[in-house]
C-alpha cells in the first residue's frame, strides 16, 4: 500500500476516534448532570427510553472505537491492508467502505457464509 494511503487512513482513523470519544463523554455528562424530576408516569418512561436508545448506540460506538484502534495498531505495525485470514492485500476500495475492516471482501464473505450456516 502507498504512503499517501496509509497516511490518509490514519489521519481518518485518528479524527473518527476523537469524534467517537468526545461524543461518549458528552453522553456520560449529560446523563450524570441530568436531575429532572417527573409528575407524570409517561413523561418518565419516556426519557427512560431515550436514555437507554442512546445507550445502545453507545455501546455499538464503543465496539467500533476498539475497531479503529485495532485499525491504528495495524497501521503502525505495517499490517494495515493485509487481510488477517489469508494474506492478501485488502483492496483500496473495501478499506474506504470500511477502514477497520481486517478482512478482504473473499474473506468476509466466507465468514458470513459460515456464520448464517451456523445461525449466529
Amino acid at each position: 500500500m502507498k504512503q499517501e494511503h496509509i497516511d490518509y487512513f490514519r489521519a481518518f482513523l485518528t479524527q473518527r476516534l476523537q469524534e467517537l470519544l468526545n461524543r461518549a463523554d458528552n453522553t456520560v455528562t449529560g446523563m450524570t448532570h441530568q436531575k429532572e424530576n417527573f409528575p407524570d408516569p409517561t413523561d418518565r418512561a419516556s426519557l427512560e427510553s431515550d436514555r437507554n436508545f442512546m445507550l445502545r448506540i453507545r455501546d455499538r460506538e464503543n465496539k467500533l472505537i476498539k475497531k479503529i484502534k485495532n485499525a491504528l495498531d495495524r497501521i503502525e505495525d505495517g499490517s494495515f491492508g493485509i487481510c488477517e485470514s489469508c494474506g492478501e492485500d485488502i483492496a483500496i476500495e473495501r478499506l474506504q467502505a470500511r477502514p477497520v475492516t481486517a478482512l478482504c471482501i473473499a474473506c468476509k464473505t466466507k465468514e458470513e457464509a459460515k456464520e448464517k450456516s451456523l445461525g449466529l
